[in-house]
């Protein structure tokens, strides 16, 4: 291909400079994960480089999105007394713009009553179509995103339709053939020549591009904005496309060549745009055409009249979180003003930092002092992918920022003679492993092969969504207990799936392919991590968590995040195994890493609907411990029975109810397919502390603070913060902004109304009714009771105990870190002397002002929000 095209006399296209802002605009788009593997992402996550602020008037120009809370919600949080003058006042401060404006409390108060938003620039569908719709006509906007839409469902949906064409390699070649033969959609949006429009088309992807930017006509300086824009249009499968391209560059050795596929689907967004215009030759049509480039060359000037509106939006937004900065303040200061009574550790518990898993470990910690709970990330630094056994159905056990390195995969294992259980082995266990082995696949192959609608050898059951079609009149059993929901029935573990029930107590995962040394390198390095390398009680428990509901496309998304949204249980049990291996032990002992002949570790299961505890293995635990460990699971009974107090107001249901009917009516919900809102997820999650249990054992953070347990002593060389900082504090930011993205621009980051929900190609996604963009995001009723928000949109605040220049070193060390923290994507914060706070503010650490006597609110005379 030559450098120019020359598309139209006299008009050349650089063709380096389309290549430049093709992959600018596709680089601003973030990953979103298939439906089994429903992980948090920040949807503006490749475009942290840039201060929010600028972000949201990048959003509001280019794609009519809010970034900041709408001003209605700020106006309601002042009218409220959430916001409070001197949280204005410190915002104000905090806002470089509106300090350096000289903006006062009054301005912004009077500011808050405009309900202004930065307008939105033109696309060329926008303004070309301007026929009387109604009846058989779609708007060409709502046409070409469902003609995309659906083209994106048939080319990489790989596991609902039974019969799928012949797909070319290109996205855009299946895109251009599809229209060949569809001669539907020209009807519907009035175009019946709209065949002859696509002959003029390009065949290939790259000419396609710079034929439509020659057609166009716009400045190069507003190509790669106005190709974000176009992105914007079709934001869902954009989405998908960045994250198979995540993909392809996390696990570069599974995909040769990968296709660009978001790249095909600019072209075909961009083509759209220049099909419409073509025959568009009236004098109406070229004055709208005129007025789309003339708006396109004042781009930049428009994005930085944008930027200068919303600094009272950005002052409203700090002005919310410093309001809950000052609560945050109170109870920690309050948590950490005396040292900790010395007790006797019988217990450890190792639960996911997790903001729901704050009030159980303070729960747990209550009925049971001899219990020391710590916060570690929810997969327990196993870099696993596990594959049930005798499918190929590998998933990832990790966060989406990592790959795998290890593999699991199960198989029978009986309770040994030399642990003290009862090792007799029953008739059918007869014929030593190998043989036992073979019935078990053999036995689990049989049971998917009468089952073949699930596809069970390359799928599992947790994303055959299609299911209930497939399976007609055989699945009205299950959707009877949807309709009629048991108190009985237990959290449904997909993984046993096909397992004899004789053979599911049997069947353990275990590590594949790892030598001794290589299983004792991986021991040393999480014990170390979890600071247990020096300081093991004769029970440790390892407390996974993953959620329960029924008929829920999206209930991935509440299973541990770190996990890649599936259940910790694999993880959990994976590391007991590993860390009660006799063989291991001896090996870390020879790494002067002792762990005591008494040490037990349990794997147990933390579920978040029900807030019961599921424990794994125990047939293997030996005698001796049984009075602790009664004791111990007592404690978890009072504690989920607390919890579930503390928690059942917000779903409806009666704290004061005896315990048996209080679980029960948890149960029932759980297994509900009529629930939308099984628990809350992480709603509500505000902060993050890096700090010993002790900074926050003694006040009740009410399951908004995710908690990882650090101890800057026992780090010297602050390795374990320097991971800490790079991996779980961007987890926890993730899951922070896809809650604020989907509170704060519902109808387009999240994920709308759950009641309308189809899932797309088996796993892929859904649609909001049966088309239009893949919608991303969180549900409305993951965020919303019915009556109020129950998400509080904020940035997440970051509180470390660490030496301060330990913390600005990784800081300095780490771009990414850098741009979250210096372009106000997140608060940083460090506990200092005497019991306060400094925070990080552009590369140096400021005092923070003693919120401890803040009283009530104060207004400023004149309030203008308390005129009648």
């Amino acid at each position: 291909m030559s450098d120019t095209v020359d598309s139209r006399p006299g008009f050349h296209v650089d063709m380096a400079q389309v290549e430049r802002a093709c992959r600018q605009a596709c680089a601003s788009i973030a990953p979103t994960w298939p439906l089994d593997q429903a992980i948090a992402v920040n949807p503006h996550w490749e475009r942290i480089a840039m201060p929010v602020r600028q972000v949201a008037a990048r959003m509001a120009v280019l794609g009519g999105m809010r970034v900041f809370p709408s001003r209605t919600r700020l106006r309601q949080a002042w009218e409220d007394g959430r916001i409070r003058l001197a949280d204005v006042q410190q915002a104000l401060g905090d806002v470089d713009a509106a300090r350096e404006a000289g903006m006062t409390a009054a301005d912004w108060l009077a500011e808050m009553q405009r309900d202004r938003f930065p307008q939105r620039l033109p696309l060329l569908i926008d303004v070309l179509d301007r026929r009387a719709t109604g009846g058989s006509l779609l708007p060409w906007p709502q046409a070409i995103a469902h003609q995309v839409s659906q083209t994106c469902v048939a080319f990489f949906d790989e596991h609902q339709a039974d019969w799928s064409p012949a797909t070319p390699a290109s996205l855009y070649d299946f895109w251009r053939d599809t229209l060949e033969h569809d001669h539907g959609i020209g009807i519907l949006m009035g175009i019946p020549d709209l065949g002859r429009r696509l002959d003029a088309l390009p065949r290939s992807r790259q000419e396609a591009e710079a034929w439509v930017l020659a057609r166009l006509g716009l400045p190069e300086a507003a190509w790669a904005d106005y190709l974000e824009a176009v992105l914007l249009t079709v934001n869902g499968w954009a989405s998908w496309c960045a994250y198979l391209s995540w993909q392809a560059r996390l696990e570069p050795q599974s995909a040769s060549q990968p296709a660009d596929h978001l790249r095909d689907l600019l072209a075909i967004r961009l083509a759209w745009g220049a099909l419409v215009l073509d025959g568009q030759g009236d004098r109406a049509s070229q004055r709208s055409f005129e007025s789309v480039k003339a708006a396109w060359h004042q781009v930049a000037l428009l994005l930085a009249k944008a930027d200068a509106e919303l600094v009272a939006d950005e002052v409203g937004q700090c002005a919310l979180e410093v309001a809950y900065q000052r609560e945050l303040v109170q109870r920690l200061s309050g948590a950490g003003a005396a040292p900790p009574a010395p007790r006797s550790i019988e217990v450890q518990a190792a639960f996911c930092i997790d903001v729901r898993s704050e009030p159980m470990r303070r729960a747990v910690e209550a009925f049971h002092p001899g219990v020391q709970t710590i916060g570690f990330a929810g997969f327990f630094g196993l870099p696993m992918a596990y594959t049930p056994l005798a499918t190929q159905a590998r998933r990832p056990q990790l966060p989406g920022l990592l790959a795998p390195t290890i593999d699991v995969s199960e198989g029978p294992w009986l309770p040994d003679a030399s642990a003290g259980a009862d090792h007799r082995q029953p008739a059918w266990a007869q014929g030593g492993p190998e043989g036992l082995l073979a019935r078990v696949i053999g036995s689990r192959r049989m049971h998917f092969d009468r089952a073949s609608s699930w596809n069970a050898a390359t799928q599992w059951p947790g994303s055959a969504y299609s299911f209930v079609e497939a399976a007609g009149w055989s699945y009205l059993g299950k959707l009877g207990r949807w309709l009629k929901p048991s108190a009985d029935r237990a959290r449904e573990r997909d993984d046993l799936y096909g397992l004899a029930p004789k053979y599911r107590a049997i069947c353990r995962p275990m590590l594949l392919g790892l030598d001794l040394q290589a299983r004792v390198e991986l021991a040393c390095r999480v014990l170390h991590a979890m600071g247990l390398d020096d300081r093991l009680a004769g029970i440790v428990v390892l407390v996974g968590h993953g959620s329960q509901s029924a008929n829920n496309a999206h209930a991935a998304a509440l299973d541990c995040g770190a996990c890649c949204g599936q259940t910790g249980e694999v993880n959990a049990r994976v590391l007991a195994q590993l860390l009660n291996d006799g063989s291991v032990r001896a090996g870390l002992t020879g790494r002067g890493l002792q762990i005591p002949s008494h040490t037990v570790f349990v794997a147990a299961l933390h579920n978040t609907t029900t807030d019961e505890v599921e424990w794994f293995d125990t047939d293997l635990l030996p005698p001796g411990i049984q009075t602790p460990w009664k004791r111990l699971q007592q404690a978890f009974v009072q504690a989920g029975d607390q919890v579930r107090r503390e928690r059942a107001a917000s779903l409806a249901l009666d704290p004061g109810a005896p315990a048996e009917q209080l679980v029960s009516d948890f149960r029932r919900r759980a297994n509900d397919g009529a629930q939308t809102r099984p628990e809350w997820g992480l709603a509500g999650n505000a902060a993050f502390i890096i700090a010993a249990r002790e900074r926050s054992a003694a006040t009740v953070l009410a399951g908004r603070a995710f908690l990882h347990d650090y101890d800057a002593r026992r780090d010297e060389d602050g390795s374990v913060l320097e991971l800490l900082m790079t991996a779980p504090m961007l987890v926890t930011h993730w899951i922070n902004w896809q809650y604020h993205a989907s509170t704060c621009e519902p109808d387009r980051l999240g994920s709308g109304n759950k009641v309308l929900h189809n899932v797309v190609g088996g796993r892929l996604g859904v649609f909001e009714g049966n088309g239009g963009d893949l919608r991303i995001g969180l549900s409305r009723q993951s965020l919303h009771d019915g009556t109020r928000w129950v998400h509080e949109p904020l940035r997440l605040t970051v509180v470390i105990d660490a030496p301060a220049e330990r913390i600005a070193a990784i800081a300095s060390r780490h771009p990414v870190v850098q741009h979250l923290v210096n372009h106000h994507w997140l608060h940083l914060w460090r506990f200092a002397g005497a019991g306060g706070f400094e925070r990080y503010v552009q590369g140096a650490w400021q005092p923070l002002k003693d919120c401890s006597g803040c009283t009530a609110p104060d207004r400023p005379a004149g309030d203008p929000f308390e005129a009648g």
